[in-house]
């Protein structure tokens, strides 16, 4: 059974992923509308991903005969400056989320629960991968530019995510 504490902090860490979520789809209805296809197909992936991270969760607190409190999620940002700040600003977001992630895994240590830092292992896991993902989309973008040639062969590149 999971601790008072834990359940609290892994029900808010659920809004947390719901609102990853939420910011991803925010950032591809922004792609679409600057005509960018292949950018707002890879953040509705990105925020399929979260939500399957969110319910990951969801089902722990369950199974561990915990109760699950949904939080109110924050409204995201509408607009974003450039396709280069979507992913400055994806990989500001993973670098939270690792942190509130690792914080969980210290909460968890502290508690001695063993099953939950059994979970965070693969969450942290998936954050390595998160940041890799969004730094090297960061690079290639800076490298590329966002004008022209470059960036449409950006959007396709990102359009091909889970092919």
């Amino acid at each position: 059974m999971l601790s008072k504490k834990m359940q609290d902090a892994i029900n808010e860490q659920i809004k947390n992923e719901l609102y990853s979520g939420y910011l991803y789809l925010a950032m591809a209805a922004y792609a679409e509308e600057q005509n960018l296809p292949g950018f707002a197909h890879w953040m509705k992936a990105q925020c399929q991903e979260e939500v399957e991270h969110a319910m990951k969760f969801f089902n722990y607190v369950t199974e561990r005969g915990g109760r699950v409190e949904l939080k109110a999620i924050d409204q995201p940002p509408v607009e974003f400056a450039s396709p280069t700040a979507l992913f400055e600003e994806t990989l500001a977001h993973e670098k939270k989320v690792t942190a509130l992630i690792n914080g969980l895994y210290e909460l968890a240590l502290e508690e001695k629960d063993y099953a939950s830092q059994v979970l965070l292992h693969w969450y942290i896991d998936e954050q390595v991968e998160e940041e890799a993902h969004a730094s090297e989309i960061l690079e290639t973008l800076k490298m590329a530019g966002e004008k022209g040639q470059a960036l449409v062969m950006m959007d396709r590149a990102l359009a091909s995510r889970g092919e």
